[in-house]
């Protein structure tokens, strides 16, 4: 098993170009279903989400010509609608081809999703707006079956509460349903606007682009035949190199970013004394040597994300004085506070919230990551921690972080991958 080990105390600096957004990357995968036609995808990251999505795929009959960044994805030799357990429990964002598979075919089976375990993220309302639109559902042996045989119909689905996952499916499901479908409380994610856009591109009606009412109108079972989508730049992975220039006191260029997708970040680490230089592509952080504490609380878009929320609490350890973090999305999103505790942070929980106090120092140690966002933080954290740190379980890391480390040796971190060494019991 690999691990990364790094020596801390390096100033960082030079540019660091952004990879595709792997949560637009999934979706638009996903919505390739709806084509049998030949479908173009450029700028995807190197990540084994998108990997094991594209596997999924071909298990399902796919053919796929896929080479570093780019892919031709063509559907049209589907022969399987059922999407097993041995490969959805890896990733959950695998249930997003749930909608396009029972639009497109009239029936599939989808194992219940995996993931990570940061807390519950039921598909409650995804099965409830599918049966809105006239889909026969049942949960059996740990499978969601669906079948609508005459097709899905346009319906009318309001949202109990923002769900991205939820709102991508009913996308792609309404794209080829009959008649109008109007989804209300949908979440206005970048992601969810590409995917709207390269469904609008193929010729589906949306009305609401952006806006957290989409009005659809389908194809009436007719396949689409999409332009080539371009994945936008990862707003997550931007917001990360970010906290990376702030914790270490050290200036960084983004190339290949989009600003608007990353203001809430921008905003917080101006508040924390960063300066910036933003351009029409590029973003140089110019940090303050004394950070000061931040007060944050994770929302939907274009609120603070909770995909950010475990690399700023990083940054608020070496502030000067005490910060608080309160996750509203996830209950369980916190499990990187013991590791980081562990490297010398003072942070204490309360519930949803958790309260930094900052420190002068901190110190090499062995981690554990948690989860996907929780591997970013530790090694934020290990980037300023004296001595040596190895950040172990980085599998998690690899499902959505294009080359992390070496993208931080290009910028002047003492960062080395490593694997475990096995011992044979005598």
């Amino acid at each position: 098993m690999d691990y990364l080990e790094i020596v801390g105390c390096q100033k960082l600096s030079g540019s660091v170009k952004i990879s595709g957004a792997k949560n637009s990357a999934l979706p638009i995968i996903a919505a390739t279903i709806l084509s049998d036609k030949d479908v173009t995808l450029t700028n995807l990251p190197n990540v084994v989400d998108i990997r094991t999505l594209l596997k999924l795929l071909t298990m399902l009959g796919g053919e796929i010509k896929h080479h570093d960044t780019s892919a031709i994805i063509n559907n049209n030799t589907i022969i399987s609608t059922k999407a097993v357990y041995e490969i959805v429990s890896q990733m959950r964002a695998s249930i997003l081809v749930l909608g396009p598979l029972l639009t497109r075919f009239g029936e599939c089976e989808v194992s219940l999703p995996g993931g990570c375990a940061i807390g519950q993220r039921p598909i409650d309302l995804h099965l409830k707006a599918l049966e809105a639109m006239g889909a026969n559902i049942e949960i059996k042996g740990g499978y969601v079956k669906a079948e609508a045989k005459d097709g899905l119909k346009g319906a009318k689905i309001i949202f109990d509460k923002i769900t991205v996952g939820g709102t991508e499916n009913i996308i792609m499901a309404a794209a080829l349903a009959h008649g109008t479908t109007t989804i209300l409380n949908a979440a206005k994610e970048p992601e969810i606007v590409q995917l709207c856009e390269m469904i609008a591109s193929a010729g589906v009606k949306i009305e609401g682009i952006g806006t957290n009412e989409l009005i659809i109108e389908g194809t009436c079972g007719k396949p689409l035949e999409f332009k080539p989508v371009e994945i936008i730049p990862d707003r997550i992975e931007a917001g990360t190199y970010l906290c990376a220039g702030a914790i270490t006191n050290s200036s960084i260029t983004l190339e290949k970013v989009n600003y608007q997708h990353i203001r809430s970040s921008i905003d917080k680490l101006e508040s924390m004394g960063c300066n910036f230089d933003i351009k029409d592509n590029s973003i140089t952080i110019y940090p303050t040597k004394n950070i000061k504490p931040v007060n944050l609380i994770t929302t939907e878009y274009p609120g603070f994300p909770t995909d950010m929320q475990a690399q700023f609490m990083a940054v608020a350890v070496m502030a000067e004085g005490e910060s608080l973090i309160e996750e509203r999305l996830f209950e369980n999103r916190f499990m990187h506070v013991s590791e980081l505790n562990r490297l010398g942070a003072d942070i204490w929980l309360k519930g949803s919230t958790a309260a930094i106090k900052g420190v002068d120092k901190l110190y090499g140690a062995d981690v554990m990551a948690t989860d996907l966002r929780a591997s970013s933080a530790l090694v934020l954290a290990a980037l300023v921690a004296e001595g040596t740190t190895k950040v172990r379980r980085i599998y998690h890391l690899d499902r959505g972080y294009d080359d992390l480390e070496g993208k931080l040796s290009k910028l002047g971190a003492n960062i080395v991958r490593k694997k475990e060494l096995l011992f044979k019991k005598s």
